[in-house]
């Protein structure tokens, strides 16, 4: 079982060792510094980006290791679990040396290789996998570039410590029930400067447990199991998305008992889509969605996984995907910003997944930070009426969660928006927008004040907004207010 704060401190030891690795050589290698700069140039071109190229690289640095990080946790999960027979990085017991004796083995066979080349055959060797594909697809970060082979070779060191007094291995991922919930931890802290300009933060369970119960439960009773579609904008590590998925596989359980598990795990995935603007944590929801579809199908073995169809992306909901005309008029000169896409952004599945009025339940915890990037804060107030003054990111994310759901019509139900937000909005001057002019059109029903709750890893006070897509349809909003003293 794995000790998650060692594994935190030591991965996040390694992640900025690699960053510092791989700083030297987009300074270095030519091939590399090029691909680094002409990303930037195509980015800074489009108007997504107006800092120094140093200051933007540290970003992609961020990413890419990041990504090489999780890409090896992804692999040591499945080899410690027995999920593949063969282990090729490492392993308790006998099947460390295992691993080791398939690299020496492939190193005498590509003596001008290093460690950075092996473990690109492991990830390629897993890519293969018809249930990895997803995982390890284009869009990972960890494709665009790699380490020295000296930097790989002390990520390798990493998962080959063993206990001194005993052997043991130090860090060892076996867990009978396959939790993953770990891989968010990861997610929130493995970076700091990805924490700093992404916010990244998971939603506590029963936070999540809440806004379903509120949100997806009225969905599937409103719209039936058969068509309910759910979707997290801002999706992170994925905690709603699999809280989602449970649910749906056990309604399609107990409406079609006598259909093979594997089916209903896909009908089940069908229901969930999600998007999010940070790689890595896109990685880490298709990947713990993946691990929870070999669950539910009784699957003991990758290679006997079918390539599972799951619908999460890279993209900036705020920028992408097909937007109504209400919501972005008048983006005729945005072309060029609206167009661009980074290399790990997937634009035929963000396009695909981020329709307008298309979902029944919309959830999710937008972030709370304003906007990092200098470049995209103008070009999101031009696109969100409600992004004003100093507007924080939850602001314009109102709009869009609304925006996805189902509009309300004479001939069919409203969709559910359910989230939990920072509550500055209702305290500041940028909020003004919002309150008076936005809300009011929409059918706001609930407004849960949890600035007094405690909430673990929300330092910023939050609120808990439920409504659905549709003009109010009375003069009741139900609310849980503090009131000071």
């Amino acid at each position: 079982m794995i000790d998650r704060s060692k594994l935190l401190a030591d991965l996040q030891g390694a992640t900025g060792a690699l960053v510092d690795d791989l700083r030297t050589r987009t300074e270095e290698v030519p091939e590399v510094r090029g691909a680094v700069e002409a990303q930037f140039e195509a980015a800074r071109d489009a108007g997504r980006t107006d800092r120094s190229l140093e200051e933007w690289r540290e970003g992609l640095l961020a990413q890419v290791a990041v990504g090489w990080v999780l890409a090896t946790v992804f692999i040591r999960f499945c080899e410690d679990n027995g999920l593949v027979d063969t282990p090729l990085l490492s392993g308790p017991g006998e099947r460390q040396g295992l691993a080791r004796d398939h690299r020496a083995h492939w190193l005498a066979q590509h003596p001008a290789e290093g460690d950075r080349a092996w473990l690109l055959e492991v990830i390629g060797r897993y890519r293969k996998l018809p249930a990895m594909g997803d995982v390890f697809g284009d869009q990972n970060p960890l494709w665009q570039f790699g380490p020295s082979d000296d930097g790989a070779g002390a990520l390798l060191e990493l998962w080959w410590e063993r206990e001194v007094a005993t052997g043991d291995l130090i860090r060892d991922f076996t867990d009978p029930e396959l939790d993953t919930r770990f891989l968010g931890d990861l997610y929130q802290d493995l970076s700091e400067y990805a924490k700093k300009n992404f916010a990244l933060l998971q939603t506590p369970d029963f936070v999540e447990a809440f806004i379903l119960d509120r949100t997806l439960e009225p969905a599937i009773r409103s719209f039936g199991l058969e068509k309910v579609r759910l979707i997290d904008p801002t999706c992170g590590s994925g905690h709603f998305l699999l809280g989602a998925f449970h649910r749906l596989v056990e309604r399609w359980k107990a409406k079609e008992p006598g259909t093979h598990p594997r089916k209903q795990a896909q009908r089940a995935l069908d229901g969930v889509h999600g998007v999010d603007l940070n790689p890595f944590a896109v990685a880490i929801a298709r990947f713990r969605l993946m691990v929870a579809a070999l669950k539910v199908s009784g699957i003991e073995k990758l290679a006997d996984a079918p390539d599972f169809r799951m619908h999460v992306a890279v993209g900036d909901s705020l920028l992408h995907g097909k937007r109504s005309g209400e919501l972005f008029s008048g983006t005729e000169g945005l072309d060029p910003v609206l167009r661009h896409r980074y290399p790990t952004e997937d634009e035929e599945a963000a396009n695909r997944i981020l329709e307008s009025g298309r979902y029944h339940a919309v959830v999710g915890n937008p972030p709370y930070i304003t906007v990092k990037e200098p470049a995209l804060r103008n070009v999101y107030r031009d696109l969100y009426t409600t992004a004003y003054r100093q507007y924080s990111l939850a602001v314009p994310f109102k709009e869009r969660f609304f925006d996805m759901a189902v509009p309300g019509g004479a001939t069919h139900e409203a969709g559910f928006v359910g989230m939990i937000t920072a509550n500055s909005f209702m305290k500041r001057q940028f909020g003004k927008k919002l309150i008076e002019e936005y809300l009011p059109k929409r059918d706001l029903t609930h407004v849960i004040d949890t600035s007094g709750a405690y909430i673990p890893g929300h330092g910023t006070p939050t609120v808990i907004l439920f409504g659905r897509n549709q003009r109010p349809g009375g003069d009741t909003i139900r609310s849980v207010l503090g009131i000071r003293g």
